[in-house]
């Protein structure tokens, strides 16, 4: 996605927050729109529609994780960076848990900002990037709108989830490192020592596998990584 096609919603009650993300997104190109709080944020993403939301957590409203769940309750899904000067580890955990797509504390750096913008904004190269749909097993994604269903049912995958199982058919039948979807998937410039990637990994599984316990499609190379397999004894093509 280029710049200049990219519109960022950033949400946060302190002006000078906002101000000066807007300014610095704004010079590298971004189309930015504000809000003050939740419920205005609400209305301004389906109006806006933006491409990304940076959104505060505490808010004078509704606070980040209520607008979150809000948000998620619509198509497509928005990805979200939490940006919130609670920087605790159990708050980072309930925001990632709830599927937001990264989080950054207050005081941040503008140029690590402005890397989290670019990762969630890119949209991995596709080896069948001009079909409309891809299918998975018994899973369709919808590479257009960014969704999935497994036959009839509509999965509910944050946009994480989503951008993880992409890469991982962008990646279809070879070992992909933790740390190769750290950075490609995350933005992480070095791999930490963190489980994250498991933990996504299980409950993408537990969204796409028939059996989450005997994975037929997104398989563990221990000691590597993990494996996407599109298509398993159905005579199909990869």
């Amino acid at each position: 996605m280029q710049n200049e096609a990219a519109r960022i919603l950033v949400v946060d009650d302190e002006e000078s927050i906002t101000q000066l993300v807007s300014t610095v997104l704004r010079y590298e190109g971004f189309e930015v729109e504000c809000a003050a709080g939740g419920r205005a944020a609400v209305k301004l993403t389906d109006r806006f529609r933006p491409d990304l939301i940076v959104l505060d957590v505490m808010l004078p409203d509704l606070d980040g994780f209520e607008v979150y769940r809000r948000l998620s309750a619509t198509e497509p899904r928005v990805p979200v960076l939490f940006l919130t000067a609670k920087d605790q580890p159990a708050d980072r955990v309930h925001g990632l848990t709830l599927g937001a797509d990264d989080y950054v504390g207050k005081p941040f750096g503008v140029k690590e900002l402005l890397a989290r913008v670019r990762v969630q904004l890119r949209r991995p190269r596709a080896s069948a990037r001009h079909l409309d749909e891809v299918r998975v097993g018994e899973v369709t994604l919808d590479l257009r709108l960014r969704r999935a269903h497994c036959g009839r049912r509509p999965l509910d995958l944050s946009s994480r989830e989503f951008e993880l199982l992409e890469y991982l058919l962008d990646h279809a039948d070879r070992v992909v490192t933790r740390e190769e979807l750290l950075r490609a998937v995350w933005g992480y410039s070095a791999a930490p020592l963190t489980r994250t990637v498991d933990n996504f990994v299980a409950k993408l599984r537990k969204k796409v596998e028939p059996d989450p316990r005997n994975p037929r499609h997104i398989l563990t190379v221990h000691g590597s990584g993990y494996r996407l397999v599109r298509f398993v004894d159905e005579g199909l093509p990869a």
